[in-house]
């Protein structure tokens, strides 16, 4: 792996919920617990704007596909849409009845995906004045953890063990059994398999065709919480954050643990490596770890 550490941020948000790269690389957003979203340079460690504006916990955020606009979403069980460059609120999206844990942009940012513990997923078309929902996916039956955009398709986790494979072209749903409840899932760069994190500190290798399990990772902890897994550098890697404050790197084939990453926690107690957000195109990783972010090079 070779990966070394070459920048820690104390972002003095709190708990740090997620950490996201924009469409490029060049720059990352945190949210946390103070209920802002911060603008980085993570490669100068400097912070170029903060967002104000949810009433609770900020949970997730994603940038859009030529950065100017940001998604939010929280415990306020609001979305809202940001201008990057004034920082004012463009949008407040009202539908979910309970915490909004992820949001995703589509491709061309068109579109909004959002998914919360009232057990829906909600389509937010960006582009129009009606703040109502274009679409809202009813299927799960728990609370859902992770949503992914992959062209025309939406991939839904749930804690009802489900993972759903929405085709909104075709109007198709697939939903494979997993067995476990689900915290997270990714998705490897050719789009054909799909890496799902559970409950009882397992990582299975799904292909996302025929819904087989294709492999598994095992030896982190997970707990309750919700932690963030990546397909890492051309799929040879499997990277998953735990409890217990490491970063556990696998190969991809034989599932061997490679490495396992220290963050330098400050405190008396160990934090958990909660989010993982890979660059777009080169060998570098930023994580989230308590207050603080890491980012990871060569």
């Amino acid at each position: 792996m070779d990966l070394k550490c070459v920048a820690t941020i104390n972002c003095e948000q709190g708990a740090i919920r997620a950490v996201r790269f924009n469409v490029d690389g060049e720059y990352c957003l945190t949210c946390g617990s103070d209920k802002k979203i911060k603008l980085w340079n993570p490669y100068k460690e400097l912070c170029l704007k903060t967002y104000a504006g949810h009433g609770d916990c900020v949970m997730d955020t994603c940038g859009s596909c030529d950065s100017s606009e940001l998604v939010s979403c929280g415990a306020d069980k609001s979305v809202v849409i940001w201008d990057v460059s004034d920082g004012r609120v463009k949008r407040r999206l009202r539908q979910h009845a309970a915490t909004v844990n992820c949001v995703r942009y589509n491709e061309d940012s068109s579109v909004v995906v959002s998914g919360s513990n009232d057990n829906t997923v909600c389509c937010w078309d960006t582009r129009s004045r009606n703040n109502s929902p274009i679409q809202v996916l009813k299927e799960a039956k728990d609370s859902i953890t992770n949503v992914l955009v992959i062209g025309h398709q939406i991939l839904t986790g749930s804690l009802d063990c489900f993972l759903r494979i929405y085709d909104i072209r075709m109007g198709n749903l697939d939903a494979d059994f997993i067995g476990k409840p689900i915290s997270c899932i990714s998705s490897t760069q050719d789009n054909m398999c799909t890496l799902v994190s559970c409950t009882d500190s397992t990582l299975k290798l799904m292909d996302k065709q025929k819904g087989e399990l294709l492999n598994e990772y095992t030896g982190h902890t997970v707990g309750d919480y919700f932690i963030e897994n990546c397909v890492f550098h051309n799929d040879s890697t499997i990277i998953s954050g735990s409890t217990c404050g490491n970063l556990w790197c696998w190969d991809f084939v034989s599932a061997k643990l490679i490495e396992k990453l220290k963050h330098n926690n400050k405190g008396s107690f160990t934090q958990s490596v909660n989010s993982i957000c890979t660059h777009p195109s080169k060998k570098v990783l930023i994580t989230s770890c308590g207050p603080c972010i890491y980012l990871w090079s060569e």
